[in-house]
C-alpha cells in the first residue's frame, strides 16, 4: 500500500476531498512511489477563501516582519538543502549536484526577498502644487496563483511565491502533479519560519485545479512556467478572467560558435548546457550553431567523444551525467522525435536510444544524444525536445547565424562564444532574445535582476523575479494630499494644475 498526499492548508497536510489521484513515479526504476491527490474546483475554491482570509492580516503586517519570516525561511531552505534535492532526485529523477544548484537558485531569490522592505518603497514629491504632496504606495493584490512546472519543483514556487508572500500577498501553488514532495516540504518550512496559516498553500491535480484558479474571482493575479501549449492557455483565459498574468513557456536555445572561439570552453558550455538535468531545462542549449564550415568539423570532432562518453543513471549515482526523463511518455516522445530526425535525412552521430542499465531496466533513460547536418525544417529543430538532444546547424555566414536565431518562433535564451568583443556587441544588440549569453552558456539572471524570454516563449508584459515582481506582485496606489491652514480659495471649476 502506498501513501497518497494530499494539499496543504491551514500549516499543514490536509486530504484530498474528490476521490480522484495520481500516481507518482520514480522515474530511475518506474515504480510507483505514492498516490497523489487531485484537487476539484470546491477543494481550490476552499483553500482560496482561507487564503483570502488570512492574507489581510499579512498584507497589513509591518513590512520588516515580513522580511524577518523570508529571512527565516532563507535559513530553513539551507539547512534542508541535502533533503529537498534528495527529493528532487528521488520524483524528479535528477542527480545530487543538480538538484543542489536548483535549492541554491531558490535561496537566491529567498536572499533577494529579504530586501522587501527597499524594494517595495514607493514615491514622495513634496509640494507638487498649491501645498500638495503627492505619494504613490504598492499594495498587495490579495491571493495569487501560481502554476509551477516539474522540472524545477524548488526553484520556481520560490522565484514566485518569494516575491509573492513578501509583498504581502497569500500564494496558491498549483505545483506539478509529476513531483510534489519538494513543494510539500517548502510548505512546511514556511510554516516553521513564522509565515502565518494561509499564506502558502499547495494545491495539486490536472486542468480543473488550474481553471478553477484561472476562473476564480477572487485571485487576481497568475504566474505559470510551463510548456507554450499550455502557457497560452493560461495566458489567454486568465485575461478573459480580467487577471494579470505572466506567463513562461517553451524554447529552443542556440548556442553560435565563431571561427575564433575557444573550442575547449566551447564543447565544455555544450556538454553542460546541452545535457545537464537530461535537457529538461527550458534553458538548456538544443541548438549548436557553429559559424562556417572549418568551425562546424573542428566542434564536431571534439564534440562528438565527449557525447558519446556521457553516462546515465540514478540520481543517487555519483558517477552519473545523465538522468532519467520524468515519465515514460516522455522518453517515448523524445526518442519519437529522434527517429523523426533519421526519417527527416539529418545524421545521427550519437544515437541515444535503447539506453538501459543493470537493476534499472525499467528506468525512463534516454541517452546522450547528437545529430548534425540539421535543417530549419526539420521537426527537430522546430520542436522543444525536453530531452538530452543536441542539434548541430552550420550556416555559412554570421549573418545566416543570426536570421536563424531571429526566425525561429521561441526566444527564451541564446548564446554566443567569441574572442572578438565587436562581434558580441552587435549579436546582443540584434538578437530578439529575452536572455543573452556572451561566452556563457546558461544565461539565467540572478535573483535582483529579471528573467524572461520573448516571441512564443513568454506571455504576458512582465518578467520573473528582480525589480518586476515587485511591479507584478502588488498594485499602485497614489495619493495626493494636502492639510490646509487657513487656505480659502473657493470652487474651482477647471481642471487641476500645478498653476
Amino acid at each position: 500500500m502506498v501513501d497518497t498526499v494530499g494539499h496543504y492548508m491551514g500549516g499543514k497536510q490536509i486530504p484530498g476531498e474528490s476521490g480522484r489521484t495520481g500516481d507518482i513515479f520514480n522515474p530511475a526504476t518506474g515504480e510507483v512511489q505514492a498516490k497523489l491527490a487531485y484537487a476539484s474546483a470546491a477543494e481550490v475554491d476552499k483553500v482560496v477563501q482561507y487564503a483570502k482570509e488570512a492574507q489581510v492580516a499579512w498584507g497589513a503586517m509591518a513590512v520588516p516582519k515580513r522580511a524577518a519570516v523570508c529571512f527565516s525561511m532563507r535559513n530553513l531552505v539551507v539547512e534542508h538543502k541535502q533533503a529537498l534535492a534528495e527529493l528532487l532526485g528521488k520524483e524528479h529523477g535528477k542527480t545530487i549536484p543538480d538538484a543542489l544548484g536548483e535549492v541554491q537558485r531558490g535561496i537566491d531569490v529567498l536572499e533577494f526577498a529579504c530586501g522587501i522592505p527597499h524594494l517595495i518603497k514607493g514615491d514622495f514629491n513634496s509640494n507638487i502644487g498649491g501645498d500638495i504632496d503627492l505619494i504613490s504606495i504598492r499594495e498587495p493584490l490579495g491571493v495569487v496563483g501560481g502554476i509551477t512546472p516539474f522540472n524545477f519543483p524548488v526553484m520556481i514556487p520560490l522565484w514566485m511565491g518569494a516575491m509573492a508572500v513578501a509583498c504581502g500577498n497569500a500564494f496558491v501553488n498549483k505545483a506539478s502533479e509529476r513531483d510534489p514532495g519538494a513543494p510539500m516540504l517548502l510548505a512546511e518550512l514556511w510554516t516553521k519560519a513564522g509565515l502565518p496559516d494561509g499564506i502558502w498553500n499547495v494545491v495539486h491535480g490536472d486542468k480543473e485545479a488550474v481553471d478553477a484558479l484561472l476562473h476564480h474571482p477572487d485571485v487576481p493575479a497568475i504566474s505559470f512556467v510551463g510548456s507554450t501549449g499550455v502557457g497560452e492557455y493560461v495566458y489567454q483565459e486568465g485575461c478573459k478572467h480580467n487577471k494579470r498574468v505572466q506567463s513562461f513557456c517553451g524554447a529552443k536555445n542556440h548556442m553560435v560558435v565563431m571561427p575564433d572561439a575557444d573550442m575547449d570552453q566551447a564543447v565544455d558550455a555544450l556538454v553542460g548546457a546541452g545535457f545537464g538535468s537530461a535537457g529538461e531545462r527550458c534553458m538548456a542549449i538544443s541548438v549548436a550553431v557553429p559559424v562556417g564550415e572549418g568551425t562546424a568539423k573542428a566542434l564536431a570532432d571534439k564534440l562528438t567523444p565527449r557525447v558519446q562518453a556521457l553516462t546515465i543513471g540514478p540520481y543517487n549515482d555519483p558517477q552519473a551525467d545523465i538522468n532519467p526523463l520524468i515519465t515514460r511518455q516522455a522518453k517515448e516522445r523524445v526518442e519519437g522525435l529522434i527517429a523523426r530526425g533519421v526519417e527527416e535525412g539529418a545524421t545521427l552521430n550519437v544515437d541515444g536510444r535503447g539506453a538501459t542499465m543493470q537493476g534499472y531496466e525499467d528506468g525512463y533513460f534516454v541517452g546522450s544524444t547528437l545529430f548534425s547536418n540539421v535543417k530549419t525544417d526539420m521537426e527537430i529543430y522546430k520542436t522543444e525536445i525536453f530531452g538530452p538532444v543536441l542539434s548541430i546547424m552550420a550556416p555559412s555566414t554570421y549573418e545566416d547565424a543570426v536570421g536563424m536565431v531571429n526566425d525561429h518562433e521561441y526566444g527564451n535564451g541564446v548564446a554566443i562564444f567569441t574572442r572578438d568583443g565587436d562581434t558580441a556587441r552587435d549579436f546582443t544588440n540584434r538578437v530578439d532574445i529575452g536572455m543573452v549569453g556572451v561566452n556563457v552558456p546558461i544565461p539565467v539572471p540572478m535573483a535582483f535582476h529579471n528573467f524572461g524570454g520573448s516571441k512564443r516563449s513568454k506571455f504576458g508584459d512582465t518578467q520573473m523575479h528582480g525589480p518586476e515582481s515587485i511591479r507584478f506582485f502588488t498594485k499602485m496606489k497614489t495619493v495626493s494630499a494636502r492639510w490646509p491652514s487657513g487656505i480659502k480659495e473657493g470652487a474651482q471649476l477647471a481642471f487641476p494644475t500645478n498653476d
